[in-house]
């Protein structure tokens, strides 16, 4: 094994959980509130639910042949220089290298906290110390080995498994409403077409993070046939969940009712295991953001790396360098670190990571239009995995991708150009480090 090579650890069982892990965190005890507020019927609630499983599902079907036939450390950063040439897979790994993984990690540490807090009945004055702790432990964590991060990964997934199923159990059981909340299917004061579009935007946050699994593609013992799987069949298992909860949410409270909350999952927790239920969903909550700020360490201190090991950042000589005995990019996870305790600081969680989904979704489309160009450019490229009911299905990711870029700039246009600006400002860096590169084919 060389100086600058990760030990291939992952399997199949680390690599799902990670999906999992990564999609299903704050989003699915949170986002209902916004969903069956925006439609205003159960109905049309669950097809957004069920529309935005089905565009992340062909995405991860269309990006799984990529990952599949580039199976390198750094995922979707890999999958643009290949296709698109290096300055829009820079501009991808300098996004979410300074604000797109740091965001992330910095909100999910506050909102872990928050709930912490909550809990323990702390002063919010512990709000910020308990996220920077959680922060620093993780990395540590994970910088004692892939491994040691995918078992995390792999108790937390099923830690967060266990309070969703008491619900979907007990409330599809114990819920005095029967089948009837589900209808009606639209509602009378809503337009269907804008709520369902308004819905369907909230729901794709929480269906965020499954393609981050491919950054750590470069230390699975079998990328090729494994990361596929791990990706295609987490989300299946995500939008089972994600369908099953809500129709329990429906089940014990009427739309109207999960809409006026801002904490439904407690709220029928409540209802269905009595005053200790709150409780009860609060260690769930804490457990599954744990599990989802820990995929995003995991994944994300693996961009700052590669990007280094071609010089394509300030201080890559640093960066590029693992610990000599651990194998890890330990100097990229304290980046990551410090930029996120950084913006744990400064309060501004929400906006950051509203900024960059914007972006990300640029790239995320780039990367489902890769398989056609591939393709066409490079025929006899090796794929052990290819996209089912081809042009059907990445047609049907990149025109969600779509979708969802041009209502951001309708409803969001301010946060778009700050997204794009953000983004842009890597420029300066590519044009001035570009003869320093040193690409690793």
């Amino acid at each position: 094994m060389g100086k600058n090579e990760l030990k291939k650890e992952l399997g199949l069982i680390s690599a799902l959980s990670i999906v999992v892990g990564m999609v299903i965190g704050s989003g699915v005890f949170f986002k209902p509130t916004a969903i069956f507020k925006v439609t205003g019927a159960p109905g049309l609630g669950l097809i957004a639910w069920l529309l935005g499983g089905i565009i992340s599902i062909a995405g991860g079907l269309t990006a799984a042949e990529v990952a599949a036939a580039i199976p390198r450390t750094g995922g979707m950063v890999e999958y643009l220089r290949v296709t698109y040439g290096d300055m829009w897979a820079y501009l991808l790994g300098w996004a979410q290298t300074v604000i797109y993984f740091p965001a992330n990690i910095a909100a999910l540490a506050i909102i872990f906290s928050t709930q912490a807090v909550s809990l323990l009945n702390l002063n919010d004055s512990a709000i910020i110390p308990i996220a920077i702790i959680v922060t620093i432990f993780l990395i540590i964590m994970n910088s004692l080995g892939s491994k040691t991060g995918g078992a995390i990964q792999t108790i937390a997934t099923a830690g967060k498994l266990i309070p969703l199923f008491a619900i979907i159990i007990f409330g599809l059981t114990k819920g005095n409403a029967g089948v009837v909340r589900l209808f009606p299917i639209t509602a009378v004061d809503h337009p269907v077409t804008t709520s369902l579009g308004s819905a369907l935007v909230a729901t794709m946050f929480a269906y965020d993070g499954w393609i981050n699994v491919g950054a750590i593609a470069g230390e699975m013992k079998n990328p090729s046939k494994d990361l596929p799987k791990a990706i295609v069949g987490g989300l299946f298992l995500v939008m089972a969940v994600y369908l099953l909860i809500n129709v329990a949410y429906l089940f014990v409270l009427p739309a109207n009712v999960l809409a006026g909350t801002s904490t439904p999952a407690a709220d029928v927790a409540k209802i269905i295991f009595g005053a200790a239920g709150g409780k009860i969903i609060t260690i769930g909550i804490l457990v599954s953001i744990f599990g989802t700020l820990n995929g995003y360490i995991l994944t994300g201190m693996r961009i700052p790396y590669v990007m280094a090991l071609e010089n394509k950042l300030p201080g890559s000589n640093i960066l590029s360098r693992l610990h000599p005995k651990l194998k890890t990019p330990i100097y990229s996870g304290v980046l990551l670190g410090i930029i996120s305790i950084i913006l744990i600081f400064t309060g501004k969680f929400d906006q950051l990571t509203d900024l960059l989904i914007f972006v990300i979704w640029i790239f995320y489309v780039m990367t489902f239009f890769s398989v056609f160009i591939l393709r066409k450019k490079q025929p006899n490229l090796h794929r052990p995995y290819k996209v089912p009911f081809y042009p059907i299905v990445p047609v049907i990711a990149i025109l969600g991708g779509l979708y969802i870029i041009m209502n951001t700039l309708i409803t969001q246009p301010i946060n778009a150009f700050l997204g794009i600006g953000i983004t842009i400002i890597g420029l300066p860096i590519y044009i001035i480090r570009k003869n320093k590169f040193t690409v690793n084919n």
